[in-house]
């Protein structure tokens, strides 16, 4: 194993792989233990006046009855061979029932990635080009605003101006209906998709600005200059290469926050997704679901924490060296 305490960035993916897998271990674990307190599934099926009869057999058919050790191992086992199970209130496998959900929810949150990094990200570097003018002013103070206003607020905020009191251009809730995808109806996905992007810009957009200030200062910008470079190609080979590097992090934190913020943002506009999946599966007790959900959410946030950390290294000189 001492190749992989040696440099590269082979080597620097396998250990984070590893890290990665270990961190999804103990996730499972917490999940499986979490899904216990929400109560006897069985119960929660047959309703308060099942016999104790009814009970135990289906206990058994739901392979309740084993020990708590055996029921995680089985359900881990599932989960390697990629059978999430089935769920207890449709009665039909979760990979069915989650399939055109999780379509529709990696439409809607990859929308509001295409469009809230771009943005975030020229918005924070003109910032600091024109730091402690108009634009920065301006600029600063409104995504200050943005960032302390929860995302259900800015839900209600636009779909007051758009859907109801004042434009009334936009319906107020996603009209999809069972069967259809979201670029069917594409003016649905119009106020999630603004209202994530409301969400996430004013954290990336500020961690930029404060990334490119701090670079634009430093001695290698500086030498640049000197060297009688034009201003574009300071800013384009030395300075945002640079400044991009911590800003991958910050934009990988809300990338998985889109993935399970949107449960949120899924209510509020009655878009089918996997936020009402979740929601479902939590009032009915539906153990595979949530659990298929939660996993899926955290496998999420531990591939985009390891693509962040690879393009981070990839496009800041000074972090490739030390590889």
């Amino acid at each position: 194993m001492t190749w992989l305490r040696q440099g590269g960035i082979g080597a620097f993916i396998i250990r984070r792989l590893l890290l990665g897998v270990l961190v999804l271990v103990l996730v499972s674990i917490l999940v499986f233990a979490a899904t216990q307190a929400l109560g006897d599934p069985a119960r929660a099926i047959l309703g308060r006046d099942a016999t104790p009869a009814s009970l135990a057999a289906l206990r058994a058919e739901l392979d309740l009855d084993q020990s708590v050790l055996g029921q995680y191992l089985s359900w881990a086992g599932g989960l390697l061979n990629g059978d999430l199970g089935n769920s207890l209130a449709a009665q039909q496998p979760v990979t069915e029932l989650l399939g055109s959900r999780l379509v529709n929810s990696s439409v809607l949150v990859l929308c509001a990635a295409v469009i809230s990094i771009p943005l975030s990200i020229a918005i924070g570097s003109w910032a600091a080009l024109r730091r402690e003018k108009a634009f920065d002013t301006v600029s600063s103070s409104a995504m200050l605003a943005l960032a302390a206003l929860p995302e259900f607020v800015v839900a209600v905020l636009l779909v007051m101006l758009f859907a109801t009191t004042v434009l009334q251009v936009l319906p107020a809730i996603s009209p999809i209906s069972p069967g259809q995808r979201p670029w069917d109806v594409p003016e649905g996905l119009v106020l999630p998709t603004a209202t994530l992007v409301l969400a996430v810009a004013p954290y990336v957009a500020r961690i930029m600005r404060a990334s490119m200030v701090e670079v634009l200062e430093s001695d290698y910008v500086e030498m640049a200059r000197l060297k009688g470079l034009p201003e574009r190609t300071v800013l384009i080979r030395h300075a945002l290469p640079n400044a991009i590097g911590p800003v991958f992090q910050v934009i990988a934190i809300n990338l998985a926050y889109l993935a399970g913020g949107v449960v949120v943002i899924e209510y509020v506009f009655n878009y089918s997704g996997i936020g009402s999946a979740l929601q479902d599966a939590v009032v009915n007790h539906d153990i595979p679901v949530v659990q298929a959900l939660a996993m899926l959410i955290a496998g999420v946030y531990v591939l985009l924490n390891l693509l962040a950390d690879v393009a981070t290294i990839l496009v800041t000189p000074r972090l490739r060296t030390r590889l």
